[in-house]
């Protein structure tokens, strides 16, 4: 049987034990602070039909469609399936389904993968983890649930040790006031908001000329977007949001829209300060817009203040309906998603979050005589009772094989004993980072390693 060289496939990453014990890590702590919100677990399946996937405009063309590799006679090996390619559409149609069983406000995350069919470049794959919140209502959703969501993620990113991130928010309901006062006709500014949010990738000159020829508005009200989306970089958040009442004041916008968004803006960054936010961690920045059609008032998005080649980390927004596809009941909510896979491993490769031990395991029982093999696995099985993660060498090897093998894995501790040891009854640790080693009686080992695990 011929042998098949093995290949890693684009897109679709594969961790060391080191780096998957740092990604669940982070898995961990994304999972626990949604718990600590009061945020309940959901999970849907991988594969949903695809008339459900392209319900919303879903691009087909990174959608991979599931088929059989081979059909009988006279069928088809085609389905009607495909994989999810991000968790919103699925939450719509969870939700949707399952409706009149679930409670409102529906408090919802998810971490599951994703698979989108793109082209694979540095930060993007075709496999990826998502981690998705959610809180979705029947009729309306307070707006400090809109203050809520960047505090879970402020505390994530925190228990992560990522270095210093900013929470950029701001209101689509805004900019569609100030698009109107602007004189942008209406049916052009979901194109005005697809355009200029591509201004932080692409810059001012090449959305000014989106905006000019692509779009058709005038060289006059391109620069005045352009400029309003500039006036809030580098400002403190209070003097942005004075700004804009000033210009409502003074009646430089007369929109209903624009001073309702000013308004839900003002009350979202004081409920983000009443929930512990530092104003070091989070701005209005007016140019985020958010390019997807069903964002409708607060978005966001998150930055690595060191990174910024790394793009948006964590993003999401409010919106007027989640399942109008699936549902005639109006369904409002706020989310927010974390792609994990790409921010962990853009991290890994810059340095920011560093691999360690290559097993989860604290103590290595190495073993010196096999005639005592009971004996050592009766150690393992009374350090993990302490709740001690341990390892009991079973292969034959030297001892020093066994003492590299733990260094090599990135073991704390290793417990050695031999026939002089067991008639003694005692047994010898070693601590793997200093090389010094205790003697403790058999009985009291336990408890002692126990102790020293927690220094």
């Amino acid at each position: 049987m011929p042998i098949v060289t093995p290949k890693p496939m684009s897109g679709f990453p594969e961790l060391l034990p080191e780096q998957q014990l740092v990604f669940n890590r982070c898995l961990d702590i994304v999972r626990h602070t949604f718990e600590r919100y009061g945020f309940a677990p959901i999970e849907t399946p991988a594969v949903e039909r695809k008339d459900v996937l392209t319900s919303k405009g879903g691009n087909e063309k990174e959608i991979y469609a599931l088929s059989r590799l081979s059909a009988g006679p006279g069928e088809s090996a085609e389905t009607e399936f495909a994989l999810h390619f991000d968790l919103t559409v699925p939450l719509a149609r969870y939700v949707a389904q399952h409706k009149d069983r679930l409670t409102f406000p529906f408090r919802r995350y998810q971490i599951q993968k994703v698979w989108r069919g793109e082209r694979p470049q540095s930060g993007r794959y075709r496999e990826l983890y998502q981690c998705d919140i959610d809180v979705i209502g029947r009729g309306s959703v307070s707006l400090m649930t809109d203050a809520e969501i960047p505090s879970v993620i402020y505390h994530v990113f925190r228990e992560m040790d990522i270095g210093q991130f900013i929470v950029r928010i701001n209101n689509r309901r805004l900019l569609q006031g100030f698009f109107d006062a602007a004189g942008v006709p209406a049916e052009r500014k979901i194109e005005v908001l697809r355009a200029v949010d591509a201004l932080e990738k692409i810059g001012r000159d090449a959305v000014a000329h989106a905006l000019v020829n692509k779009i058709g508005l005038s060289e006059t009200t391109a620069g005045r977007i352009l400029d309003f989306l500039d006036s809030s970089r580098g400002a403190h958040t209070d003097d942005v949001l004075r700004a804009l009442r000033a210009q409502i004041e003074s009646g430089q916008i007369h929109n209903e829209d624009f001073a309702r968004g000013v308004e839900e803006l003002q009350t979202v960054v004081e409920g983000m300060r009443s929930l512990g936010v530092p104003d070091d961690y989070f701005e209005v920045d007016l140019s985020i817009a958010r390019g997807l059609d069903y964002y409708t008032g607060t978005v966001y998005e998150t930055r690595l203040v060191a990174h910024p080649s790394l793009g948006s980390i964590c993003s999401g927004g409010r919106y007027d309906d989640l399942a109008s596809y699936f549902t005639d009941e109006r369904l409002p909510g706020v989310g927010i998603s974390i792609g994990l896979s790409r921010l962990v491993l853009r991290l890994l490769d810059a340095g920011v979050l560093k691999t360690g031990p290559a097993t989860p395991a604290l103590v290595l029982v190495t073993t010196m005589d096999p005639a005592h093999m009971q004996d050592y696995l009766r150690i393992g099985a009374e350090l993990r009772a302490r709740g001690i993660a341990t390892e009991v060498y079973l292969e034959k090897a030297r001892l020093g094989d066994q003492l590299k093998y733990a260094s090599r894995k990135g073991f704390r501790f290793a417990v050695i004993a031999g026939e002089a040891e067991f008639a003694a009854d005692y047994v010898k640790v070693k601590n793997l980072a200093t090389a010094n080693e205790i003697a403790l009686q058999r009985n009291e080992a336990a408890a002692a390693l126990a102790e020293m695990v927690q220094a």
